[in-house]
């Protein structure tokens, strides 16, 4: 999906002024919400993009590209707004009526959810609700309970589900200080005994979908995967492209370009050669699992399943070992706040110290 001028110059001129405001600022917002870009894997009777999962890895990709933090935020909330698949029709088409409808939040189970009967109960403290001032609702996953009584499934282990919660009911506790990403605002949450419908409970099953989409066929944990890693791929190519054109302006010194030209411009050519193969390795996965899910989504092979997670972290361990190897040749530049080397790289470091593709499976 190619993006105009207008869209890219908005981006880019946005970038340094968000990370100020440590949150979106409002061109920002509105570019989202003109292009629906948080709404890419709804479907359409919810007045979503509806996007293939291929289509979506390379909108992500491009955004990440402009601005990390920016498609990070995208990409989370977008991700989050994929739960209208799982949701009960009538209340997902009341929901997503808003055009500005947000989700984001938490996916590590927490706090409790006892039931009444009739409601959910829900109490505790969740981590890392990306886009937290824009949020129109707050996702988290929580035990379940009846009274005292935790469910138990067949196996004996603690039964899980997934939750959205209207804004109004969340306490957001502003603790998100990091060196990158900082726009994306990934504040905690809490709440306190909120009592909310049994409808806004829902699981991340592909036997639980509302909504017969390929898309939501595919098991969560592997759509997580593959809607991430762009950003890293993204982020990546414009760092490398940043670090090219330093030594290209390093190389008009003579003395320079003597003793370092042909090893320095060497060196970010095999990497960059590199990264158009993790493009079309992870291109080449998207294609095969949407095909198969197409046609059997039943019989998913595990071993294809494996080979994405193994891959995606495989990738995103390399592009943080390649990033930092390359920092130190670029000298002070890769050192100052406001310069945009510094900057892709914070987020690309930031972004390597999410949990779900930190470590090789």
């Amino acid at each position: 999906m190619q993006l105009n001028e207008h869209t890219v110059a908005v981006i880019r001129d946005a970038q340094a002024k968000s990370i100020l405001a440590k949150q979106l600022e409002a061109e920002q917002l509105e570019l989202v919400y003109k292009n629906n870009w948080f709404n890419i894997w709804v479907p359409k009777e919810y007045k979503g993009l509806d996007l293939s999962l291929l289509e979506g890895f390379r909108l992500l990709k491009n955004l990440a590209y402009l601005d990390g933090a920016f498609a990070w935020t995208v990409t989370l909330c977008s991700g989050a707004n994929m739960f209208a698949g799982f949701i009960e029709p009538e209340l997902a088409r009341e929901v997503f009526s808003n055009p500005k409808v947000c989700f984001g939040g938490s996916g590590r189970a927490n706090g409790k959810a006892i039931f009444d009967g009739e409601k959910y109960h829900l109490t505790g403290v969740w981590q890392y609700a990306t886009g937290a001032p824009h949020l129109t609702h707050f996702t988290l996953n929580a035990f379940i309970y009846d009274g005292e009584i935790q469910h138990v499934n067949e196996q004996g282990e603690p039964v899980v589900y997934s939750f959205f919660v209207p804004k109004e009911h969340v306490l957001v506790h502003y603790d998100w200080d990091t060196f990158g990403l900082e726009c994306t605002a990934s504040h905690s949450f809490s709440l306190d005994n909120v009592a909310i419908d049994k409808g806004y409970a829902f699981e991340l099953k592909p036997s639980e979908r509302k909504v017969e989409s390929t898309l939501f066929k595919i098991p969560f944990m592997t759509f997580a995967e593959l809607t991430l890693l762009p950003n890293y791929l993204g982020m990546y190519k414009r760092f490398l492209d940043l670090v090219e054109k330093y030594f290209f302006d390093k190389s008009k010194n003579t003395d320079w370009a003597e003793k370092f030209s042909k090893s320095r411009f060497r060196q970010v050519d095999s990497y960059q050669q590199k990264a158009e193969l993790y493009e079309q390795k992870a291109e080449m996965l998207i294609l095969q699992l949407w095909e198969q899910v197409s046609v059997d989504a039943g019989n998913i092979s595990q071993e294809l399943l494996t080979e994405i997670a193994t891959e995606s972290r495989r990738m995103v361990r390399e592009i943080r070992e390649a990033v930092t190897t390359l920092l130190p040749l670029v000298g002070i530049s890769g050192a100052q706040k406001d310069n945009e080397l510094n900057i892709v790289f914070r987020n690309i470091f930031t972004a390597t110290q999410h949990s779900l593709l930190n470590l090789e499976g």
